[in-house]
């Protein structure tokens, strides 16, 4: 009898071992898309501040024709980006062209006096921010989900229930990893 409650009481505590672990996989993996719900959201904000930045820089920048589409295109690929590596790699096309854009800007000391460039920009600016934070906050999330998913014993009901790790939002060239100079002085 004594022998049977403690078979059912190991038992009872396997699978509440079983179910605690399974649950933290499930609660970091939804950590995780949150994380980048939040990449996403701001990624959005971005994308729709562009298209004014533009607009309020093409009256002045007559002469930068091309410098403007290649930010515009930029911007579509990055709206059509699907997977983190994809979209990782489109944002920093992007971060280029509008670096080569602010650079730009310099030439045109009437631009970058203008109230609604310096508006956009200025949210422009703030937004770049909240994605950076956002960014840190999904690799955050990834690290810890991957590292629960890789390591023992949660490694095997990870495997058991096709946990599979997830990608990390990284710059993967040197270059693109330096922020372009820009000075907004008049």
């Amino acid at each position: 009898m004594v022998v049977g409650w403690i078979i059912l009481a190991l038992i009872v505590i396997g699978v509440a071992y079983f179910v605690g672990i399974y649950n933290a996989l499930v609660r970091l993996r939804n950590r995780v898309k949150n994380a980048w719900s939040q990449i996403d959201v701001q990624l959005k904000r971005r994308h729709d501040l562009i298209p004014n930045l533009v607009e309020t820089a093409k009256g002045y920048m007559k002469h930068e024709r091309e410098t403007l589409e290649e930010v515009t295109k930029a911007r579509t690929r990055a709206m059509g980006a699907g997977s983190v590596g994809e979209k990782s790699k489109a944002e920093a096309d992007l971060s280029g062209a509008l670096g080569r854009l602010m650079l730009v800007v310099e030439n045109y000391p009437d631009l970058k006096a203008n109230e609604n460039f310096l508006a956009v920009q200025e949210e422009l600016t703030s937004t770049e921010n909240k994605i950076a934070f956002s960014r840190q906050s999904y690799n955050d999330s990834v690290l810890f989900f991957n590292n629960k998913i890789q390591m023992f014993p949660s490694n095997i009901i990870a495997n058991t229930f096709n946990f599979t790790a997830e990608e990390f939002f990284e710059i993967e060239e040197a270059a693109e990893r330096e922020v372009p100079k820009v000075s907004f002085t008049t």
